[in-house]
Formats: structure tokens, C-alpha cells, sequence
């Protein structure tokens, strides 16, 4: 079957309107933009001729019913379909608080970006001739009302018998937390771990069983493609966090019976009130990035003590806004050798040290 369209994809919006903005000293996410961030992304995809959207996740700050009904009545005006997933700031708590919704209140509001079925927080769906979404959730709680990202046994069951259906279809993967490692070691480091699906292994063994190949996640805020056993994950940063991106799709089939995605990215770079958004976002990052760097010195493998990382902290600033922006190239050859072998496995280079530039400007080719 011959297979041609465009899509769109934009990740961790963080609605918050203008009421409900929470003031958190150290948070990176730059709710105050939200909205209007959003705006400017959806009045561009609204000049292209898309087919559809996806949106993997974190739709609102932090699960406010209003935001998520401000939310829904936007998405309706636009003029292609639109399909969400809940995030872990979507559905913060099992059940409904005078501040956020509950996590089985999700799909109710969500009804025509499809979940048809509101009892059910993942779906499926043929959203074009011979491409199938499959839409997971990884929000779970364990009995102690701890928030968790995995999958649990019952979708798993679901996922499998769904996958046996669409074996004649292309299948287009889209869960918030991420399946594959977007840094080095990020499925054992604290600070990388609990963005990872807890059961990522058990969920790529079945994709791969029945080779699904297209992953699409968020949450990390960071643009990054990664690849194992054939399988790519495309991770979206985040509309609130710099530098502000979103992707457009194009997916076809080719001569060969191959499919082909060429993916572009372009950033917000500008809003109205906030004409230097990039500079003040990275710069917000970078006014926030003394505990994360603190706990990623002083944290397995570097093991640095408090004092020692003090000294590094201040040359890593802006460490964490050039891996957000997808395609990082660092070197700190001040640093000792290794520090400065540690912090460049975060660049995108090859190990035989071949650029590899690909996390926002890609041509990936699977077969069919």
C-alpha cells in the first residue's frame, strides 16, 4: 500500500492559564508562555496541510481541571485530527482533588482527540489508510499512591492482542515516558532514570516481537532521536522550555517498499510580550541549573564531593539548554580528562567521533 502524509508533533505544553500559574523558584518549565507559545506553534502547523497531530503527553501544568478544559476547546478549533496521551503532570494523583483531576478523569476530556472510549486511559486507531496509532499510557500508582511510569499487565495484555491485529499496517507508537535511552546511562542515573518506563524492556521485546519500529515520546524536554533493535524513538521537547520546539512529519512509502520520515523541527523564538524568548528561556535555564549540576557531579559515575563541583558548576551552565536543543556538540578541554570524556558522550558525535546530527533535521528509512 502506497502511504503519504505530514504530521505534526508538539510535547509537554505545560497549559497553565494566566490563574493558575504556580511560582516555583526553581523550576525550569516557563508556564508563564505557555499559552501564547502554543498559539504561534498552532497558527504555523494551521498553514500547512497536515493530516493530524500528536501531542505525547504533559498537556497541562500540573492537571488543573481548567486548564485541561481550556485545553480541549482549543484543540477543537484546529482543523485536522488531533490524538493526546496523558503525562505525569497531566494526571498527578489517582483521585480527583479540589486542584487536579484524577487519572481515570483523563479521557473524559479528551473525547475527541481519541479516547471514544472514556473507561480506557490507551487506544487505537487507524488515523490514516494503513497507519495505525497506538496510544499507551505510563501513568500508574503503586499502593502507597506513589506516581509511577510504567505499563501495567492488563494494557499489556490489550497492546499485545492489538499489535496481532495490525500486523498488515505500519504502527506508530506514542507513550510520554521514554522506552529508549536519551543519555548516557539514563535508565540507571537518579537523575535520568525516572524519566524512563520502568518496564521499557519488557515493552521494546514486544514491539520488536512484532516489528514495530516508531516510537514517539516526551517529557524528557529535550529533542533527541535514539535507535536499538531497529526501533526509533522520537522524543519532543518541550513548547515551555527552551528553546521552544515542535516537528513536522513527512512519512511515505518508497520504490523500494520501504517507509521514509523525514523530520524537520522549527522553535519559538518569539511571542508576543517575550520578543527575546529564546535569550530569556536559556538564561532561565541557566539561573536554575545549580542543583541539577550539584547532584550530577556529586552523583555515580563522577562521585565528585560538594567542594569539587562547585569548581565545574559554573562552566556547566548552560549544559542542560544545549541538550535540550537536540544535536549538542561540547567539549570542556579544561576540565580533567575524565570529566571531560564523561561530559562529551552528551555530544552528538559518533564513537569514531563522525558528527551525527540528527535529532532535529532526520531522514530515518525502516523497512515495510
Amino acid at each position: 500500500m502506497n502511504l503519504s502524509c505530514r504530521f505534526g508533533v508538539i510535547s509537554d505544553l505545560h497549559i497553565a492559564t494566566h490563574q493558575t500559574v504556580q511560582n516555583h523558584p526553581n523550576r525550569f518549565h516557563l508556564v508563564e508562555v505557555s499559552i501564547p507559545v502554543l498559539e504561534r506553534v498552532l497558527e504555523h502547523l494551521e498553514s500547512l496541510d497536515l493530516d493530524f497531530l500528536l501531542i505525547p503527553g504533559d498537556l497541562t501544568q500540573h492537571g488543573e481541571p481548567e486548564n485541561h478544559q481550556w485545553l480541549a476547546r482549543r484543540l477543537t478549533r484546529l482543523p485536522f485530527p488531533i490524538y493526546v496521551i496523558p503525562g505525569n503532570h497531566d494526571v498527578p494523583t489517582l483521585q480527583a482533588t479540589e486542584q487536579t483531576i484524577g487519572l481515570r478523569d483523563f479521557p473524559s476530556y479528551y473525547q475527541n482527540f481519541g479516547y471514544q472510549n472514556c473507561q480506557q486511559l490507551y487506544y487505537t486507531k487507524e488515523i490514516f489508510p494503513g497507519l495505525q496509532l497506538i496510544a499507551l499510557n505510563s501513568n500508574h500508582f503503586d499502593e502507597e499512591g506513589r506516581q509511577l511510569g510504567c505499563i501495567d499487565d492488563e494494557q499489556f495484555v490489550w497492546l499485545e492482542k492489538t499489535l496481532e491485529s495490525v500486523r498488515d499496517k505500519l504502527v506508530l507508537v506514542t507513550i510520554h515516558h521514554n522506552v529508549i535511552e536519551h543519555l548516557p546511562g539514563q535508565s540507571q542515573h537518579p537523575l535520568g532514570k525516572r524519566y524512563m518506563l520502568a518496564n521499557a524492556p519488557r515493552l521494546l521485546q514486544l514491539l520488536n516481537k512484532y516489528e514495530v519500529k516508531l516510537i514517539f515520546t516526551g517529557h524528557l524536554h529535550v529533542q533527541d532521536i535514539a535507535e536499538t533493535m531497529g526501533i526509533y524513538e522520537i522524543t519532543t521537547g518541550s513548547l515551555v522550555s527552551y528553546p521552544h520546539p515542535y516537528r513536522i512529519v513527512q512519512l511515505q512509502t518508497n520504490g523500494c517498499g520501504q517507509y521514509e520520515l523525514k523530520i524537520e523541527s522549527d522553535r519559538v523564538q518569539a511571542v508576543p510580550g517575550w520578543e527575546n524568548l529564546a535569550h530569556i528561556s536559556r538564561e532561565w535555564m541557566g539561573d536554575r541549573s545549580y542543583p541539577f549540576m550539584l547532584k550530577l557531579l556529586t552523583s555515580p559515575p563522577l562521585n565528585l564531593t560538594v567542594d569539587e563541583a562547585e569548581k565545574y558548576i559554573p562552566h556547566l551552565r548552560y549544559f542542560w539548554a544545549d541538550i535540550a536543543g537536540g544535536d549538542a556538540l561540547l567539549d570542556f578541554p579544561h576540565f580533567p580528562p575524565n570529566l571531560r570524556s564523561y561530559f562529551q558522550q552528551f555530544s552528538a558525535v559518533t564513537r569514531n567521533n563522525q558528527l551525527a546530527l540528527r535529532d532535529n533535521q532526520a531522514h530515518i528509512v525502516i523497512s515495510g
